[in-house]
């Protein structure tokens, strides 16, 4: 999504469907509701592997580490955003938090995310890097505290044959869709830093039934899509606001071009069965998105000024958070024989 700074999530801007003359904190809060229920029926349904009705404990059990974590995500991104705009005068709401109903056989995460709307102009670059810069990096920050204690914590092997007592038969799969999330770098390091060599630790393919490293995961995931150096994404500011409108401009069209070859290779994969898994469809739909909706150039700003110092230096860190928590494969989709 971007407003009127630009300011994204991973989507379209549904706050301009609310439109309010003025701000009204009760629909904030009845969005927040909405979307705690929704991503607690999908932290459910994640971890429990069973969709559907389910019983109230299990629904709280399964359901409410995933959906604490997950929006402790989104509300450190959006209060990023939402405090560095207050601190610079710039008059905005609070977030809007977006829900996703549960629809069986659907990739739902119970949340779309969240936005806010600013409703005045942004004076210059530089405020403009701080609102745009504040949102990825104070998600990235919880997003790597819940990963570090996610992969410190990992249950043992009963967890995952509570779930799937056939998990070490043969057979195990067959017949079945596999959903495999898509490793990072960042991912990989902190396996390797924080799980002992010897202890049992989940394939990718099953990740998503442990709360903390899927809401971690997506956190990863949601992050980069924001930092793509594109039009008014998080990272289309950075970029914009340290190096002007000509190099972002080049910089957000070879990203779109990266966008769209790992989105058509993707497809390409998934009808040849090429065995390479890299590439994935979906992002040939987000670059659709940031061309018709988001934009590719940026808009001017009324003052440019040369961002130098600590500004700098936490605009090349955020490139940094990009390389290595990106995914170019985020969803290995693999169905079984006839289908």
């Amino acid at each position: 999504m971007n407003d009127n700074y630009g300011e994204p999530t991973y989507s379209w801007d549904f706050s301009k469907l609310l439109k309010p003359k003025k701000s009204n904190p009760l629909i904030n809060i009845g969005l927040f509701i909405v979307t705690f229920i929704t991503t607690t029926i999908a932290g459910a349904e994640w971890t429990s592997g069973t969709m559907g009705p389910m019983q109230l404990s299990t629904l709280i059990e399964n359901g409410l580490p995933y959906a604490i974590t997950i929006l402790l995500f989104l509300s450190f991104h959006e209060f990023g955003h939402y405090f560095a705009a207050k601190y610079h005068g710039v008059d905005t709401t609070l977030p809007y938090y977006i829900p996703f109903p549960p629809i069986p056989f659907f990739l739902n995460f119970g949340t779309m995310g969240a936005v806010i709307k600013t409703k005045s102009s942004i004076p210059n670059n530089k405020i403009m890097f701080d609102i745009g810069i504040a949102g990825p990096l104070a998600g990235f920050v919880i997003c790597l505290l819940i990963l570090i204690y996610g992969f410190m914590n990992v249950p043992d092997v009963n967890y995952i044959l509570s779930i799937h007592p056939d998990y070490f038969q043969p057979e195990y799969g067959e017949g079945a869709i596999s959903l495999e999330f898509g490793d990072s770098i960042l991912f990989i390091l902190l396996r390797n830093l924080f799980v002992d060599p010897g202890q049992f630790f989940p394939p990718m393919s099953e990740i998503y039934h442990y709360p903390y490293l899927c809401v971690g995961w997506f956190g990863l995931f949601v992050t980069t899509m924001n930092l793509i150096p594109v039009g008014q994404l998080d990272g289309g500011h950075i970029l914009f606001g340290m190096f002007g409108e000509k190099k972002h401009e080049i910089v957000a069209s070879i990203s779109m071009i990266i966008l769209i070859f790992m989105g058509v290779f993707g497809i390409v994969e998934s009808f040849f069965e090429l065995g390479i898994n890299f590439g994935w469809s979906g992002w040939l739909f987000w670059s659709v998105i940031l061309f018709f909706i988001i934009k590719v150039k940026h808009p001017p700003v009324p003052v440019f000024e040369p961002i130098t110092g600590m500004r700098r230096v936490l605009g090349y860190i955020s490139m940094f958070i990009l390389i290595i928590s990106f995914s170019p494969t985020p969803f290995v989709l693999t169905l079984p024989p006839g289908m």
